[in-house]
């Protein structure tokens, strides 16, 4: 028997899991408080956990929960714990590239709004790729090696320079 779908129930999922992830990173991006920006990566992390399980990724969507909702936050908290980024003290910062980067903003919005509406969205069952733990093992195992071992020597890398800063300003 197939599946019975509610095409309402997920677009209210995912306009809500969307706000979840949008509004918390609207906060890390504008807060002047560098640990209050870290905590707001929490609940992006974790909407764009639920955007996978939508998705029907639910091995992703964990990794995402366990690597970047957990893993990383936490060392990007301890960075700036050990480097006393978070020690409260408030510094007036000034950038002149807010107007730059506001329209840049500006032009991204324009072009993902005029994909959006420009792509056909007529997606049939067959043509969705299957993403399973066996799939996602393979793809980290061989095509994507080299990528996920880089990217764990910069976390290594940038957590060594951490320390290093902290024990020189002792």
């Amino acid at each position: 028997m197939p599946e019975a779908r509610c095409p309402g129930g997920e677009l209210g999922a995912f306009i809500i899991l969307s706000l979840v992830t949008l509004i918390p990173a609207v906060v890390v991006v504008t807060s002047g408080n560098i640990v209050r920006s870290a905590l707001s990566l929490i609940p992006t992390f974790l909407g764009v956990t639920g955007l996978y399980i939508l998705l029907h990724a639910e091995f992703v969507a964990g990794i995402q929960i366990l690597i970047y909702a957990g893993a990383i936050t936490v060392l990007i908290l301890f960075v700036i714990m050990l480097t006393q980024g978070g020690s409260g003290v408030r510094i007036r910062q000034i950038n002149e590239q807010v107007p730059l980067g506001a329209m840049a903003a500006v032009w991204l919005g324009f072009l993902i709004l005029l994909v959006v509406f420009r792509t056909p969205w007529q997606i049939d069952a067959t043509s969705v790729p299957q993403y399973n733990v066996s799939s996602v093992g393979t793809a980290f195992l061989t095509d994507y090696m080299l990528i996920f071992e880089v990217t764990s020597l910069v976390l290594l890398v940038s957590l060594i320079g951490a320390i290093i800063i902290a024990r020189r300003e002792e």
